[in-house]
């Protein structure tokens, strides 16, 4: 694959913008078709936007033939439904996060994918931007020290009480919004100084039964050297937007002061020696840079499996949170 992507939309969301059709302009592929529940909505997204297709459905978006890469951009509950369903017509896929309700589905996911000529990338957009590269650097090179513990806090004002993120059914709540970077990010962690992280403890306040507002969790890396440890916080309800990500060695720390959405501040915050600097690596977006690795791996026939056995994982760990929580993990 060498041309130019051509890409169809699954919902006239408002992340498209942001997850892909800007970055698709930036990078000179095309966004070619688009559906939505309503397809008004959809003909107005695409005139909007020079969208040539507008599809009565999400098949029909799959069903084109002149579409490579279809973007999922639905609700939370029909991640795992209509990726499956692309992978099995054979497309490529970039899915919003988090990939599916369930580490259940997200098996089922990776199964459908194993069968496919289709590959498919969760939208962890944040690790693509270099500014989280170089803290893997900063981690991996011994420049910290021997890891001792990362802190994680992501935090937002509370979307409209109508949003989907506050709904049971459509597998919403904090911990699938918020928490799943959080604990995507700790997993990134324990790839670097090879020691999976476990949960420990967690505790949720919550907006209406079953539907979490913000959650505490308390995490382990068993078997990681000096037995590193991790201490998580998300908030749907909060004040103000907070997004840090701080990694603790013995020789220093680095701190991500936006590590979610790393190109709105892409600093990097070093100290080492009682001596603190600032790097900014990266100019783009996270999600172009995004875009660019995905059309760089597809051209380039690289494998996903090991990103897609990541998503099986992080669902695991959601899943993981719910339970220590009391609360039950987001239903099929």
């Amino acid at each position: 694959m060498t041309a130019p992507l051509r890409i169809g939309i699954l919902g006239a969301a408002r992340i498209a913008d942001e997850g892909v059709v800007d970055p698709a302009k930036t990078l000179g592929h095309e966004v070619v078709a688009v559906a939505a529940r309503d397809r008004a909505r959809a003909e107005a997204f695409a005139a909007e936007r020079g969208i040539a297709r507008v599809h009565d459905g999400y098949a029909g978006v799959i069903a084109d033939p002149g579409v490579d890469l279809v973007y999922n951009a639905l609700v939370n509950s029909l991640h795992a439904q209509w990726n499956i369903a692309a992978l099995q017509a054979g497309k490529h896929v970039l899915s919003e996060k988090p990939l599916t309700s369930n580490a259940r589905e997200a098996r089922a996911v990776r199964a459908a994918a194993l069968a496919s000529p289709g590959q498919i990338a969760e939208g962890f957009h944040y690790r693509h931007h270099p500014v989280n590269l170089r803290l893997r650097e900063l981690v991996t090179s011994g420049a910290l020290g021997e890891i001792r513990g990362v802190d994680l806090v992501l935090a937002t004002p509370a979307p409209p009480d109508a949003d989907p993120r506050w709904s049971r059914e459509l597998a919403g709540g904090a911990t699938m919004d918020l928490g799943c970077y959080v604990l995507d990010a700790a997993r990134q962690l324990g790839r670097w100084i090879g020691a999976a992280p476990q949960v420990v403890t967690a505790t949720a306040a919550l907006r209406a039964p079953e539907v979490d507002t913000s959650m505490r969790v308390e995490l382990a890396y068993p078997g990681s050297p000096g037995g590193v440890t991790g201490r998580c916080v998300w908030d749907m309800d909060a004040g103000e937007r907070t997004m840090t990500w701080t990694v603790t060695g013995t020789e220093g720390t680095a701190t991500s002061p936006a590590f979610a959405v790393p190109h709105t501040d892409s600093r990097l915050v070093v100290t080492r020696d009682g001596r603190t600097s600032e790097e900014t690596p990266g100019g783009q977006t996270s999600y172009t840079y995004q875009l660019a690795w995905l059309a760089g791996a597809l051209r380039g026939g690289q494998p996903l499996s090991a990103d897609l056995d990541g998503s099986v994982a992080n669902a695991e760990l959601i899943d993981e949170c719910y339970r220590r929580a009391g609360l039950s993990p987001r239903a099929t």
